[in-house]
């Protein structure tokens, strides 16, 4: 089935400036960089540090992508909130601002019945006429949705709702929402790219990565798509070896950025504090060196 959100979709990284500010012009230079290496469209979200954002902020920044995006592919909103008003005020910014689809987290500071969850997930659906992506960001924080649960607003808004699991063990949760509607949902893989092979194979519309690497997950969604397994089995499994050092959202933002460093996109690693994870100098050393070959073979000079 081929659903309105689909293919490789990064999560864009917040460059700042050493002030504090937002810095736009190097948020420009990352979309840029993003269509070039084959993105089909750009997502605001967790490792964008959006929860870390002012209200203002996540404003404009949505405003931005859309502008600046031009045309070129689908916007992904992230509008998950601490409370349904917030949420719903968000998702509507994001649909006048010239967003393409919506994502939403669970509120984190409560753990929440299905009920409530429901509710909460009901009013972002009705506030705006855009497909809404279920995050299931339990990975790292929040908690965990059941797949029946996931299933059950599939069955009441249809392809409207779509899903991005990252609850562990990811894979059978894919497979649980795929069985429970019948193959029909649009699921995206958010591990990064780490289990984007085992994903793939269960079923998906797309994949929502960081865009520090999104050369190579071009690439391997484009293997995958053709079954290109020999160039499968050398790009996968550098990619699982890099990100393993992703251990945290924190983790996974300051790797990210200090390759987006090496790329020559950003000018900087900062990120808004406090923050709990740095690289040292030792997985710095074995990021750069893994991110080296992986160059080398997504380009095919291997």
């Amino acid at each position: 089935m081929t659903h309105s959100l689909h293919g490789v979709l990064p999560v864009l990284h917040t460059p700042f400036h050493a002030s504090g500010e937002i810095d736009y012009e190097t948020l420009r230079a990352e979309i840029d960089y993003v269509y070039a290496a084959g993105a089909d469209g750009i997502v605001l979200a967790m490792v964008s540090e959006v929860l870390r954002l002012s209200e203002r902020e996540r404003r404009e920044v949505a405003e931005f992508m859309a502008r600046e995006n031009a045309g070129r592919g689908s916007v992904t909103i992230s509008v998950g909130a601490e409370s349904t008003p917030q949420a719903v005020a968000y998702a509507r910014h994001a649909e006048e601002s010239g967003a393409t689809a919506l994502m939403a987290i669970p509120p984190l500071s409560a753990a929440l019945d299905e009920t409530q969850l429901r509710a909460y997930y009901a009013a972002i659906v009705e506030a705006t006429a855009l497909p809404v992506v279920v995050q299931d960001a339990s990975g790292y924080v929040g908690q965990p949705l059941a797949a029946q649960f996931q299933a059950a607003l599939w069955r009441e808004w249809g392809e409207r709702v779509l899903f991005k699991p990252e609850s562990v063990p990811v894979g059978p949760v894919i497979s649980a929402i795929n069985e429970l509607t019948g193959g029909g949902a649009g699921i995206f893989d958010g591990s990064g790219g780490t289990f984007l092979v085992d994903s793939y194979r269960r079923g998906l519309a797309g994949t929502m990565p960081g865009s520090d690497l999104i050369d190579s997950l071009v690439a391997l969604w484009r293997a995958l798509q053709n079954g290109d397994e020999e160039r499968i089995d050398t790009i996968a499994p550098l990619v699982t070896a890099l990100l393993a050092h992703a251990t945290s959202l924190d983790a996974y933002v300051a790797l990210e950025k200090h390759i987006l460093v090496r790329r020559g996109i950003f000018r900087n690693t900062l990120t808004r504090a406090p923050a709990g994870y740095a690289l040292d100098e030792v997985t710095r050393a074995e990021v750069d060196r893994l991110f080296d070959r992986l160059q080398t073979v997504t380009r095919g000079t291997v």
